[in-house]
């Protein structure tokens, strides 16, 4: 029985009968954003699908205008502005992070237009992620005034390398998703209007072979992560610290 399981505004999951669990980052026709509770809900959601008997394979793809535009305005004003706030919001990326390493389930991302901080660390913590040719990942924290936290630091050397990592996490140039399989931050690029289709089709696989030996590969394999975790507590400290700067809020009323 397909089963939904709504976080709206900002997601929505649709659990089918063959196993596949899509989670899905709206509103249609809207650049996709995580206010506060969508934020909140995207810690939680990834054990609630790592338990779930029904799962066998996650496909997180946008019906947007883009993939994720990561937090809201409002959502980083509040960081700006409110110490608590920061606190709550490293505690919710480190869940985020932890959540989808931890989940033995195989995570797909498919990845179309913007993907941008929390919305990239989704797209590049999937463990296959698949980007449309016109796909466009930012890691844009330094461009407001704070280091390249949450998932940047624990991932982006293992996938590109540390020369490649530097280069975009300190300029925040854009990658298109060609230029990102070149580099090795996405699995595969495909033209845009084959990425449904591709991603459906790898998530049919996955679901068609052993959930215990693709979970337990990923489980092992993602021992790399586990022992960069240092360095990711460290970023995301010190990109909280950072939210309280001037630095910041300059670079926030920039982007206002």
């Amino acid at each position: 029985m397909t089963r939904v399981l709504d976080y709206a505004p900002a997601f929505t999951v649709t659990i089918h009968d063959n196993g596949l669990a899509e989670l899905v980052l709206g509103p249609a026709g809207q650049m996709p954003v995580a206010d506060a509770k969508g934020h909140a809900d995207l810690a939680t959601i990834w054990p609630v699908l790592a338990r779930d008997a029904q799962v066998r394979v996650v496909l997180v793809r946008s019906i947007g205008k883009g993939f994720s535009a990561g937090g809201d305005m409002a959502l980083v004003r509040e960081m700006r502005d409110s110490e608590s706030a920061r606190l709550r919001v490293m505690r919710e990326v480190r869940e985020i992070v932890q959540g989808m390493i931890d989940c033995d389930l195989p995570i797909i991302s498919a990845i179309n237009g913007p993907a941008v901080g929390a919305g990239a660390a989704i797209a590049l913590l999937a463990d296959i992620s698949i980007a449309g040719h016109k796909a466009k990942i930012i890691d844009g924290h330094t461009k407001i005034g704070v280091a390249a936290g949450d998932h940047a630091a624990v991932i982006w050397p293992l996938l590109c390398g540390m020369a490649k990592a530097k280069y975009y996490l300190m300029t925040c140039e854009p990658l298109s998703g060609q230029e990102a399989e070149r580099i090795g931050l996405v699995s595969l690029s495909v033209p845009d209007e084959e990425l449904a289709s591709t991603a459906e089709r790898i998530a049919t696989q996955l679901i068609s072979g052993s959930r215990q030996a693709i979970g337990f590969t990923k489980r092992s394999l993602n021992h790399w992560l586990r022992a960069a975790w240092p360095a990711f507590e460290h970023s995301a400290a010190l990109e909280v610290l950072c939210f309280g700067s001037p630095d910041a809020r300059e670079g926030i009323a920039a982007i206002q």
